[in-house]
């Protein structure tokens, strides 16, 4: 059984929430690269920090658990220091993911949740026209991109295996044939 998981996907597809659910069964933990890359102010973290902090939070767990969870399409900036034994790809329709990230982004827009260094959606983000400032629509317009970049990873890379589920059912099938160490 893999150690090293890697978990991508569109937003809204519930990468964040099957990685929690997966390192839970696995007694793992989990890393969510979304809190190390936004800085307070919805800004990105320079690729040299970026890559640092993932670098050392993922050593530490591999020396201490042997292993870890992560969740992000973060590849194209880190790719070589994730280094994981396994990506799982959450390949849903546009049908459950489009749902999925309104519901999400309009329960956190009215409970005001905080997400990570500060940082909260808000109501005019929902409005705004440019998909870099707009979650929706970013889901919207990078579903058929993610598709056709972890297609292409998913039989050309050569140091991890690809795990491609195409429902939520299919991922609840594969979750429940984790089983700790």
């Amino acid at each position: 059984m893999a150690r090293r998981i890697c978990i991508v996907g569109n937003s809204g597809s519930g990468k964040t929430h099957l990685a929690r659910r997966v390192a839970a069964r696995l007694a793992l933990p989990h890393v969510e690269l979304d809190a190390i890359n936004h800085r307070p102010g919805w800004t990105e973290a320079p690729v040299v920090e970026f890559r640092s902090e993932v670098r050392q939070i993922l050593d530490r767990h591999v020396a201490a658990h042997a292993g870890w969870v992560v969740d992000g399409n973060y590849r194209s900036r880190i790719a070589d220091v994730l280094d994981p034994e396994l990506y799982v790809w959450l390949d849903y329709p546009r049908s459950v993911v489009v749902p999925r990230i309104i519901r999400r982004t309009l329960g956190r827009v009215v409970l005001r949740r905080e997400l990570w260094n500060g940082n909260r959606e808000r109501w005019s983000s929902l409005v705004k026209r440019r998909p870099e400032e707009n979650i929706v629509l970013w889901s919207l317009t990078q579903h058929a991109s993610y598709r056709r970049r972890y297609e292409a990873a998913s039989t050309s890379d050569e140091g991890a295996m690809w795990m491609r589920l195409r429902s939520p059912r299919e991922a609840e099938r594969w979750l429940a044939t984790l089983a700790p160490e």
